[in-house]
């Protein structure tokens, strides 16, 4: 699965996964498959070289990568669509940070890290996600909802 090539300092292999192009599709995998999962990183082959995610704060390795959970939970009645865009958000700023991308991924949960996020292993990567995915559930998400609000307001 991971390709090395002579002129590249880095395995490659990430832009062979499928681009999803569109809110719509992204939401169509998530709504027909409860198991996937978002990640914003350098790539599958980049975390399979440098190895599971750390808690830098309390300076240990996690037994498995850290991911954004991005299936609706069974009480969420609004659109599918509104839930995906939340997710996105949630993290987007890390898909903005040299080298990094959002992609679509999924695994055996093996616990939760610091911040209750599931850890998964055993990890099969499915595809990325666009810049214009990540636009457009910035859009959804300032239309949708009322950024911004807490229940300490």
């Amino acid at each position: 699965m991971i390709r090395s090539s002579d002129h590249h300092s880095r395995p490659v292999g990430d832009e062979d996964l499928p681009v999803i192009d569109s809110l719509e599709a992204l939401t169509d995998i998530v709504a027909s498959d409860s198991e996937v999962y978002l990640r914003h990183s350098k790539g599958p082959w980049a975390d399979a070289v440098e190895g599971p995610s750390k808690d830098y704060e309390a300076e240990l390795t996690l037994p498995g990568l850290s991911v954004t959970t991005i299936s609706p939970e069974p009480w969420w009645h609004r659109p599918v669509e509104d839930w995906v865009a939340r997710r996105i958000r949630k993290y987007a700023e890390l898909s903005q940070q040299e080298g990094r991308f959002a992609w679509l991924l999924k695994g055996r949960v093996v616990g939760r890290g610091p911040d209750h996020e599931p850890l998964l292993t055993d990890i099969r990567p499915l595809a990325r996600l666009s810049h214009s995915v990540l636009d457009e559930a910035a859009h959804r998400y300032r239309e949708r909802f009322d950024v911004g609000q807490d229940s300490t307001a």
